[in-house]
């Protein structure tokens, strides 16, 4: 039997998630206002093939409410990791590329913000920014670089004294030139893994907040704010209004997991062939 080509079958995969993510986000993003109002005639009823997830307490579709919260959850998430992982990859190069005392100055840093919980700070700075989604984005962007830029850093550790980037500096290039030409280059793999698995940490850091009552508004459908909802009527039998919607979340963040596994066996030539 011929051997798989595990580059053929990451990007498979990775096209697969993709999608499945994309159709989730809009599904929710273009759904009519109309499919979320409320309907008392049909209050808590099961899940059936009519309604999946069942219906809530004001009668409303837990199904169109759970792929909303999740579209809702893509969008903070996505945003939150990307400025994240930029401030990562910049923090990161800055330390590595820098003189000592900047390095070190540097990495006292990262190690001080590491040591505060990030639960904490999210807190503190959602609050500082009124709540609501600005609130939560600015929170899990400043609150998740860290150790990506840890990791950056090591990278480039590794490359700044390679052959062709002691070439650029005798050439006369300046260390501008040789970051963006040579070094960056190099630890965008890491960057780009280092971001998606980013990904489902943001979403569940706001599910989290959002279920303590400092992320979104009582208004939106979030999935935090749908679990929060829920609790109270556990003890009524209706156990659809917290079993759906969480093990919608659970799975939004296992498929993203599998997404930067994915990504990394792209990145990794020695994988690529099995």
């Amino acid at each position: 039997m011929k051997k798989t080509n595990r580059r053929l079958t990451s990007i498979i995969i990775a096209a697969v998630i993709v999608l499945i993510l994309v159709a989730i986000y809009a599904s929710g993003s273009f759904m009519p206002e109309s499919a979320l109002r409320a309907d008392f005639n049909q209050k808590f009823l099961s899940p059936s093939l009519k309604h999946p997830f069942g219906t809530d307490y004001l009668g409303r579709d837990m199904f169109v409410r759970t792929i909303k919260g999740l579209s809702l959850s893509l969008i903070i998430g996505a945003t939150a990791s990307v400025i994240s992982a930029i401030i990562g990859l910049i923090v990161g190069v800055t330390a590595a590329l820098g003189k000592g005392w900047i390095d070190h100055a540097i990495n006292w840093f990262i190690d001080v913000f590491m040591s505060v919980p990030h639960t904490v700070l999210l807190i503190l700075i959602s609050i500082a920014f009124s709540k609501g989604a600005t609130g939560l984005l600015i929170g899990i962007a400043l609150t998740h670089w860290a150790s990506l830029a840890r990791l950056i850093r090591a990278e480039v550790l590794q490359v700044r004294d390679q052959q062709f980037v002691l070439c650029s500096r005798r050439f006369g290039k300046s260390p501008l030139w040789v970051a963006t030409k040579h070094i960056i280059p190099h630890v965008l793999p890491q960057f780009f893994v280092g971001l998606i698995l980013e990904f489902p940490h943001a979403i569940m850091h706001e599910s989290g907040l959002t279920f303590l009552g400092f992320g979104m508004p009582p208004e939106q459908p979030a999935i935090g704010i749908i679990l929060s909802e829920s609790m109270r009527y556990i003890s009524s039998g209706a156990w659809w209004l917290v079993f759906f919607p969480g093990l919608a979340l659970v799975l939004i963040v296992i498929l993203i997991e599998a997404l930067g596994t994915t990504i990394r066996h792209l990145f990794e030539p020695r994988q690529a062939q099995l």
